[in-house]
């Protein structure tokens, strides 16, 4: 009998596919005493050691596959096994208890996880899901039990698990495996993000699908609204055929823009620019028509090795990634580690809230070297193109006019070395902290741009964490408060007459966009397989025509009438 499950819509598009159960094997670490611990302790190490080999092996396929970002993932689970507070703990209990290497393994990182998980933050709840896909990784080998390989799937189906580990979602196979639906997890968690870099339709949070759900049962997976239909009769497979169809035919429709400028019903025009990690990037930029390029996440430069990149090499990344936009803008945000990004090379003390702590610009701050060598190798590599560059986690203006200082002083040292640098480089800031916000006008005054980094704004301004799906509710992009800071920024910015873009995934929402336009956003950044969605719903508006909405759109009272609102405005 055809049931329907509610979830979050992770990764766009329709599956149609048999079920495939991933589950997990029940691994039991029963306790046991031994005499020789030190043999224990070998056993442990073979262990570490064949899913150190493992991981490594992961990581390059990935890397290969995907991109580096994507592979910072499995450098992180690396560290994990590296962790000398997880690994010596373990050790010290088979050898104080007298215990086996499986038990001392599984009590240890039972206590880490379950002290992560208790925390108000998604660096630790993060970190938590990571201790347990790797120690479960240690575990297996322990045991000699085998962890299901995804990639071995050989027939069309629509994996169903409680959740899905990063090391599971890399293995996927998009020739096979059509779509995935899990218990747990949202729509920025790693599985998530896997999922839409591997186009692979997903519905995330779903909470009871590994138990409604049987092997081999027919499963539409509806990554567009977030549904999936259990055993659905044949009207509803052919219906959702068609709408499988016809959203590959928008998408057909939407790459016949790629060469076209954005612009509106009314004939304004507005820059679509993409979010990037890494020059590799760049061609799913050219690909899908990006107009330049909102956010160069630098700090992924950084990961996936054991040191810090030199001055050159950073110069010739960035470089790279001007000379490939050909002139076109390219606003790189220098280094934001912290909060939810970890550098193994950089010792960093623990805070109990990350998020709030010694993050990006305060970061900076504290390793003055490091944030030198880095604006040094932009300058260096201005002349190669439209460099933009913004500092991140903007607090005060003080930090501004530091960060701008500084940014002077090492332009004077390169022009008295004798190295060339371009001389007209807009320097602005990532508004992300309400208290920026709300003093926009008083930034404007000193910036070149702003550029509103709406994942961080919106959760700190509705105290919400979005990585904890017991809160995810008031992970509101539509909320009116939310609303209200981003037009204060654009409005400030224009009294200035400087220009305000927005790099956060709300520029790349189909409700947000229209409200966005009416606000007058000057530059929409967002990922790259967005742009040509976006461009393809503004040509069909009408600047004017929105802003004749803006002040009852400002004053609805909820974020769920300003979507309801919108979707009336657009007829859906």
């Amino acid at each position: 009998m055809t049931s329907i499950l509610s979830g979050i819509a992770a990764s766009n598009g329709i599956a149609i596919a048999k079920a495939y159960r991933l589950e997990h094997p029940e691994l039991n670490a029963e306790k046991k005493t031994v005499t020789d611990t030190e043999k224990e302790i070998a056993r442990l190490e073979t262990a570490l050691k064949q899913s150190k080999t493992e991981l490594q092996a992961i990581k390059k396929r990935t890397a290969e596959q995907m991109s580096d970002e994507q592979a910072a993932i499995f450098e992180a689970h690396l560290l994990v096994l590296n962790d000398p507070e997880l690994i010596g703990p373990i050790k010290d209990k088979i050898q104080s208890d007298q215990v086996n290497a499986e038990f001392a393994l599984d009590e240890t990182a039972s206590t880490f996880v379950t002290m992560f998980e208790a925390m108000d933050n998604a660096y630790m709840k993060e970190r938590a899901a990571d201790i347990r896909d790797v120690t479960t990784r240690v575990l297996s080998h322990l045991l000699g039990v085998t962890i299901p390989n995804p990639s071995l799937v050989t027939e069309e189906v629509v994996v169903i698990a409680d959740d899905l580990t990063p090391s599971d979602t890399v293995q996927l196979n998009p020739e096979f495996v059509k779509g995935f639906v899990t218990d747990i997890g949202g729509r920025t968690s790693h599985s998530a993000i896997l999922a839409r870099t591997l186009e692979i339709p997903a519905v995330t949070g779903a909470k009871t699908a590994l138990a409604d759900i049987a092997n081999g049962v027919m499963v539409i997976v509806d990554g567009l609204n977030g549904e999936v239909i259990i055993d659905p009769d044949a009207e509803t497979i052919t219906r959702y055929e068609t709408k499988k169809a016809d959203f590959a035919e928008q998408r057909a429709e939407w790459a016949q823009l790629v060469n076209e400028p954005s612009v509106t019903a009314d004939g304004h025009h507005v820059e679509l620019a993409a979010n990037i990690g890494n020059p590799s990037d760049v061609t799913g930029v050219l690909d899908n028509g990006g107009e330049g390029i909102g956010l160069y996440r630098t700090e992924f430069l950084y990961m996936g090795r054991d040191s810090f990149p030199t001055e050159d090499e950073q110069t010739e990344a960035y470089a790279s990634v001007l000379k490939q936009m050909d002139g076109k803008p390219t606003v790189v945000r220098t280094l934001d580690i912290g909060g939810d990004k970890e550098l193994s090379y950089l010792e960093m003390p623990k805070e109990l809230n990350p998020f709030l702590g010694v993050r990006a610009i305060r970061l900076a701050f504290e390793r003055e070297d490091l944030f030198r060598t880095q604006l040094r190798a932009l300058l260096r590599a201005s002349v190669h193109g439209n460099l933009k560059i913004m500092f991140p986690m903007i607090a005060t203006l003080d930090e501004f006019r530091k960060a701008k200082a500084l940014f002077e002083e090492e332009r004077a040292n390169l022009t008295a070395e004798g190295i060339e640098v371009k001389a007209d480089i807009e320097v602005g800031i990532m508004v992300e902290i309400p208290s920026t916000a709300v003093m926009a006008d008083t930034f404007a005054k000193e910036v070149d741009f702003f550029s509103i980094g709406t994942n961080d704004l919106i959760q700190y301004t509705l105290a919400a964490d979005r990585m904890n799906e017991r809160v995810s509710y008031l992970y509101q992009p539509y909320n009116p408060a939310v609303l209200r800071l981003v037009r204060n920024v654009i409005d400030a910015a224009h009294k200035e007459g400087k220009w305000a873009g927005m790099c956060g995934e709300m520029a790349g929402d189909e409700i947000a966009a229209p409200v966005l336009l009416g606000l007058g956003l000057d530059e929409f950044s967002m990922s790259a397989s967005s742009i040509l969605k976006i461009r393809s719903l503004l040509k069909d508006l009408s600047k004017a025509d929105m802003e004749q909405h803006t002040e009852t759109i400002l004053n609805l009272a909820t974020a769920d009438e300003v979507e309801a609102y919108v979707k009336k405005l657009l007829g859906q």
